[in-house]
């Protein structure tokens, strides 16, 4: 059965329907397609507010990467065949243009076909990761070897067994950097259960569970029971850390990040249903309940982007991934624990979306605002600020449709 509606509302759809959650991720997809298409290889990366593209020239790998997670959830949901047609297209250039054969890693940045970055770091890996298990579930079978040579090369050159997490970056040699994230373990760790969805290998789910187990449990035990962002190469949260790239700020936020608790709330829950395990549910619960609590802005409503140690907001800005990340899991958690507070947040999340973030006129969503709701930029892609084409979109709402299924089984 469907989940249970809200009141009907004349200037609102109701949110919890499923009907809305489709219709609202195809209007996200025609924001895109089919013009991202790139005849000569790829998509497009950058677009304007109205959605037109205004640089063909710029290739940024885990947006690619996105793209093909984004179509192949569409896919499944709405039986394009056209969406997967261009999965094919986007992994064809993932393994061509983008990759780097000398290293079999990736060119993080390609400008007029040529590398202009190929630092090697995880949370690009696990993005390869990712699109190709998306690939191989809606049943483009040749993605499955690409899947597993990436999870062998980041076995090889990058996971840690002594602390079992993935160690950030590296040069071209393989040479790894004293740097350390939850950010790059939290997506290798979504990727690996779309390879464990997609085939349902044992090993992919069990290296899941130890990533999650690790940072959600053992890392935050460090950090107020919270997932801190940095760390040394020993595994000490690294309070005083400061980006030395200006263009990694996007990737490496200080502060606790409410989109990142959530983030690994929907990955413990939807662990919980293949392994389940006592401690999945409370802690998804406390990541969420607490991200929620500290980062909700009672004077102009949504989610600010960052608290600091102390619990003080130290970062007000509107992001709208934190949003929609946030009232997938809030959909999550209500069917999976079946208390209506998360319905409330959920309504509340959209509430404060619907009215803001959502480009009624053009379609997709806005992306960053101050804490009064104005736009730093009008981009829906921009280069250092933003290289999503509406994967947090499609996997939030993606999040919500299968424990919708499951609640109806």
């Amino acid at each position: 059965m469907e989940s249970p509606s809200k009141k009907s509302r004349t200037d609102q759809p109701d949110f919890r329907s499923k009907k809305f959650i489709l219709e609202h991720m195809q209007r996200s997809m025609d924001f895109f397609h089919p013009h991202c298409i790139d005849p000569s290889g790829g998509f497009y990366h950058f677009f304007a507010d109205d959605g037109s593209v205004y640089d063909k020239t710029t290739r940024v790998m885990v947006t690619e990467a996105r793209f093909i997670f984004s179509f192949a959830i569409a896919y499944e949901y709405l039986k394009k065949e056209e969406y997967k047609t261009a999965i094919i297209h986007g992994v064809e250039f993932l393994r061509g243009p983008l990759r780097n054969h000398e290293n079999g890693a990736y060119h993080w940045v390609l400008e007029n076909g040529k590398p202009t970055n190929s630092k090697i770091y995880t949370y690009g890996l696990a993005f390869a990761l990712l699109a190709y298990s998306k690939a191989v579930a809606v049943g483009i079978t040749e993605a499955k070897a690409y899947m597993r040579e990436t999870f062998d090369i980041m076995e090889k050159h990058l996971f840690d067994a002594k602390h079992g997490l993935y160690a950030e970056e590296a040069d071209a040699n393989w040479v790894v950097d004293s740097y350390r994230s939850e950010s790059g373990n939290l997506h290798t760790c979504e990727a690996l259960i779309a390879a464990y969805e997609a085939t349902k290998e044992q090993i992919y789910l069990d290296r899941a569970v130890l990533l999650a187990d690790n940072i959600c449990n053992r890392q935050a035990g460090l950090c107020k029971g919270l997932v801190w962002e940095h760390y040394k190469e020993d595994w000490a949260a690294d309070f005083d850390f400061k980006n030395a790239e200006g263009a990694l700020t996007i990737f490496r936020p200080w502060g606790f990040q409410p989109g990142h608790q959530v983030e690994w709330a929907r990955l413990l829950i939807t662990l919980n249903r293949y392994a389940p395990a006592i401690w999945f549910e409370p802690k998804a619960r406390f990541l969420f309940d607490v991200a929620v609590k500290q980062a909700w802005d009672h004077e102009h409503g949504g989610l600010a982007y960052s608290f600091d140690p102390s619990g003080d907001v130290c970062d007000w800005d509107k992001i709208f991934w934190v949003q929609v990340e946030s009232l997938g899991t809030a959909a999550m958690l209500a069917i999976g624990t079946k208390r209506d507070e998360y319905w409330k947040e959920y309504d509340r999340l959209w509430d404060y979306s619907w009215k803001h973030m959502v480009d009624h006129k053009h379609g997709s969503w806005y992306r960053r605002f101050n804490r009064q709701a104005e736009k730093y930029f009008a981009e829906k892609t921009k280069a250092g600020l933003c290289v999503d084409p509406d994967y947090h979109i499609l996997g939030a709402l993606d999040g919500a449709l299968k424990m919708m299924a499951l609640q109806d089984a």
